[in-house]
């Protein structure tokens, strides 16, 4: 609670953190289409614009070669095969055929029959033998299908070591893109942060507040979420590196403004009761006496006491008596409560 302001101060506040807000959105939005929009200015690059043209050629056209030629020996293999299943069919019923014959003739035991006997025996070897010739084919188009699968090996080989050196080369040039691109949201970001921060600093207490506010939201916005995600990584080493950087910087900062505010804080309490009084805002003032803690030095002191007329730490006043109507009262109060006398001291107004 902001003791001291007014009620209708509190909502226009609130209204224009509104406003800082929503300029701060359509701020981001903006920012998140140009930032994305940056990788356009660079062309895309593709694994073909890498690679060999002739070699890649060659090879290719040595595969598809090979991969027809075994295509071939596969159909012939196919067909051979069915040859072969007709022949030994053949040759089965043929040899059912001879032997049903032999039966009669062994039960007729005619001499005349020896020529026939001779002729089927002769029917018989023929089909053998023409099964045999197309096993000999079969075993032949095995042999050529093995020769090409290992000549396919070597191809392969060096068509698979083209496509890796061009990967090589098309990785490279997407790191370098990616540093470009990043390099260029750097270039965008990191000036509007800087000019956030400098607002922050010189312009915040100014009557277009919340427009600087905005303004800094987006910033940071832009570069710790549009910016830190691209950073490149180098396998985390940037990251830590930059994190690392980062911590000794801010943690400097922040040792360093913690001994300047020591600092100050012990060159305050040296001054008069009364200037530090007037330097002190009064809601700030009546802030931190309602979390029971000086004004002055931030230090905690005891309020319920009656005659703790003073902060024990810095010496600073903290209650008196009115002038006129001796009701005690805070020193950073403008007016008494009790009878609405101004104070002799008047500290800064909130």
């Amino acid at each position: 609670m902001r003791f001291g302001t007014r009620l209708s101060e509190r909502w226009f506040n609130a209204v224009l953190w509104l406003v800082a807000f929503a300029f701060a959105g359509f701020l981001i939005g903006l920012g998140s289409l140009v930032v994305g929009d940056l990788p356009q200015v660079e062309h895309r690059y593709t694994l073909e614009q890498f690679l060999d043209r002739d070699r890649a050629k060659a090879s290719t056209d040595a595969l598809k070669q090979i991969r027809q030629q075994q295509d071939d020996n596969r159909r012939a293999s196919e067909q051979a095969q069915l040859a072969l299943d007709a022949a030994r069919s053949a040759t089965e019923a043929a040899r059912e055929t001879f032997a049903n014959w032999l039966k009669t003739r062994d039960a007729t035991q005619r001499v005349d029959q020896d020529p026939g006997l001779i002729a089927r025996t002769d029917r018989l070897d023929a089909l053998k033998a023409a099964e045999r010739v197309i096993e000999e084919r079969l075993e032949g188009l095995a042999r050529s299908g093995l020769d090409l699968s290992e000549g396919e090996i070597p191809v392969r080989s060096a068509s698979a070591d083209l496509y890796a050196a061009a990967q090589q080369r098309l990785d490279a040039a997407e790191r370098g893109q990616e540093l470009r691109v990043f390099g260029y949201r750097l270039a965008l970001t990191l000036p509007l942060l800087v000019i956030a921060g400098w607002l922050l600093l010189k312009r915040r207490q100014t009557r277009n507040w919340p427009f600087i506010w905005g303004f800094a939201l987006a910033a940071a916005f832009a570069f710790f979420v549009e910016l830190v995600p691209y950073l490149p990584s180098y396998g985390g080493y940037v990251q830590y590196g930059v994190g690392v950087i980062a911590t000794l910087i801010l943690g400097r900062a922040a040792i360093s403004a913690l001994q300047a505010y020591t600092e100050r804080q012990k060159a305050a309490e040296l001054r008069p009761d009364e200037e530090r009084r007037t330097e002190i805002a009064t809601d700030q003032a009546l802030q931190r006496l309602a979390k029971k803690v000086c004004p002055g030095c931030e230090r905690p002191v005891d309020l319920a006491n009656p005659d703790a007329n003073f902060c024990p730490h810095c010496g600073i006043g903290l209650f008196e008596h009115c002038p006129a109507c001796e009701h005690r009262k805070s020193t950073f109060e403008r007016f008494c409560y009790a009878c609405g006398q101004t104070s002799a001291v008047q500290p800064t107004p909130a």
